[in-house]
């Protein structure tokens, strides 16, 4: 430790330019087609990991080329202070998609993003001075996302948070309704929780958070980051527990693989937010917007949302099997609950060609593949799966 900055010694210079901030998996991604990475060996890997769910239509999905080159040749970028015809099809797209009453759009650059941006509304419009978060949560890691995301604490740089947090336990109804009070700006929480393994909420909670939040005059947000735009099965994952918040947000697989994310709003709320309070230099930026409208439009002409009910359904009846004891999740966005170290079974899947994620639960792997994924290719899960050894060598030999 240097005394006079309280820093630790340099670790030996790396030839890598990168800074060293990412768990990698050892491997270099050299192309994608379909379901499938190949590495710069040659290798291919079925992806049931998806580019941590971005992926959404898969790699070289010809509508997304043929838009995203249109659209560069056509007007490469232009901020929002003009109108661009492209976004205005992007949003009404996603309109069309989203949970009746969200009307309005605004376009980010990621999901963190959109969450801050969810708060500061929320803020905006109740000038309360609390959140209420859920135990498990990730909901990013800019400053107002990371405040309200669990296990921050050892990353969380900034000297203070900028607003209270009262966090109930996963799933706690009674929790929930004694946290939401007239100090309550915002109730946020992800239907399904992604980094935390893929945990859905109970229909029971989300209709109460709903109930709660009216009452007490808060704004109910859900967090679609992962499980929004088709991954539930369902349009939003509001659809699915019978729910409208006052705000949505989204991202991840939103544009197949290009960086946007999304808050969406009703009428009312719209028009209670002024000119000059949020802002953004390249959300709603003509590529992404290009690439949002034709990812909606696939989802919805290539009927998407039928085949991801049908592989999910496949993947629950078939992969509880080798070192899996059981499976939870919701739509494409699955965790498998591990006898043993999820980082071995990942490590062995590798090893067989398939690629899945990892989560805050060390014994849950996480599935969150492209949504064109097909039955033939669980299949091959479920065998790599059941080739796999229930408890690992080390406690097989004792």
């Amino acid at each position: 430790m240097n005394a006079s900055t309280g820093t630790q010694p340099a670790a030996a210079p790396s030839n890598d330019p990168l800074l060293d901030v990412f768990d990698r998996m050892g491997m270099t991604v050299a192309s994608g087609d379909g379901v499938h990475v190949v590495d710069s060996t040659g290798k291919r890997y079925l992806d049931f990991y998806g580019g941590h769910a971005v992926a959404s239509l898969g790699y070289g999905h010809q509508r997304l080329l043929d838009a995203l080159t249109a659209q560069a040749k056509s007007l490469f970028f232009q901020s929002n202070a003009v109108d661009v015809e492209v976004r205005t099809r992007a949003a009404a797209r996603l309109v069309k998609m989203a949970p009746r009453g969200l009307t309005k759009v605004f376009f980010v650059n990621s999901g963190a993003e959109a969450n801050e941006n969810a708060l500061r509304i929320a803020f905006l419009l109740t000038k309360r001075p609390k959140v209420v978060a859920v135990a498990g949560a990730f909901h990013g890691r800019t400053a107002a996302a990371a405040a309200i995301t669990d296990h921050h604490e050892s990353w969380y740089a900034f000297p203070r948070k900028p607003f209270d947090v009262t966090w109930v336990p996963f799933d706690d109804v009674a929790a929930l309704e004694a946290a939401i009070d007239a100090q309550t700006a915002a109730v946020i929480f992800e239907p399904v929780q992604g980094v935390a393994g893929a945990r859905p909420l109970s229909t029971t909670f989300v209709k109460a958070a709903r109930a709660a939040a009216t009452r007490a005059g808060a704004l109910l947000i859900l967090d679609e980051v992962q499980i929004g735009v088709g991954r539930s099965g369902q349009p939003f994952a509001a659809d699915h527990y019978g729910v409208v918040p006052d705000v949505l947000t989204t991202a991840k697989g939103i544009a197949g693989g290009f960086p946007v994310g999304a808050v969406l709003v009703g009428d009312a709320i719209a028009a209670q937010v002024k000119k000059g309070q949020l802002g953004t230099t390249f959300g709603g930026g003509p590529l992404a917007c290009a690439l949002v409208e034709a990812t909606l439009q696939a989802i919805e002409e290539d009927r998407v949302l039928e085949r991801v009910r049908r592989v999910s359904k496949r993947i629950f009846e078939t992969c509880c099997v080798g070192p899996v004891e059981g499976i939870q999740g919701l739509g494409l966005l699955i965790g498998l609950r591990l006898s043993r170290p999820a980082k071995e079974v990942l490590a062995e899947l590798r090893a067989r060609g398939i690629l899945a994620g990892s989560s805050h639960d060390p014994k849950v792997v996480r599935l969150l593949p492209p949504l064109v994924v097909e039955e033939e290719h669980v299949a091959q899960l479920a065998a790599a799966l059941a080739s796999l050894p229930r408890q690992a060598a080390l406690e097989n030999s004792r």
